[in-house]
């Protein structure tokens, strides 16, 4: 089994297309386990499938994108489902990180950071992700320091996506800065 497949597809089906799948998200993105797999399963390269092949990769995989636990899985951020997924709001640490194109980077600082297609704006905890993420979209980013805490402090909500990840609803211009260092 090519774990990397298989966490792109169960991506897929958990942050976009639930219901190409037949699965219905509850309102913090869970659904059965037993019912992803019985939808993974009517794809020949998954007919084998078992909870077990799911378990292994969510642990040997290197981006924490999905949670299992007991007999429930959900991704842990991405969603662009229609039915926002619901996060408790945690106090982030001082400084998040956002890389972006440079054709991005005027409005974002006239106007802030939005979710655009996404159901929240995606933050890094640190400045090589943030370069990484950056690059899709131009292969020389800018990265853009977040004053999250102090923006936390405002009312700005933030969520914990994994290790690397925050999230947020949306974070105004006057908390972001270009990161010289």
């Amino acid at each position: 089994m090519i774990y990397s497949d298989l966490s792109k597809e169960i991506s897929y089906a958990l942050r976009h297309a639930p219901e190409e799948y037949g699965l219905t998200l509850d309102e913090q993105g869970w659904v059965l386990v037993k019912d992803l797999t019985t939808a993974l399963k009517k794809q020949e390269e998954y007919s084998g499938l078992t909870v077990q092949d799911i378990s292994t990769m969510i642990q040997t995989s290197e981006k924490k994108r999905h949670e299992l636990v007991n007999d429930k899985i959900r991704a842990l951020y991405g969603h662009s489902t229609n039915e926002k997924i619901k996060k408790d709001t945690v106090c982030p640490p001082d400084v998040l990180y956002h890389g972006t194109a440079h054709k991005f980077l005027k409005k974002i600082l006239e106007q802030g950071l939005s979710s655009k297609e996404r159901q929240y704006v995606h933050l890094s905890q640190d400045k090589e992700t943030a370069i990484t993420v950056g690059k899709r979209r131009d292969m020389n980013p800018v990265v853009l320091k977040i004053a999250a805490k102090a923006a936390w402090q405002d009312g700005i909500c933030f969520y914990y996506g994994n290790e690397m990840v925050w999230l947020a609803d949306t974070i105004p211009p006057q908390y972001i800065t270009i990161d010289e260092d």
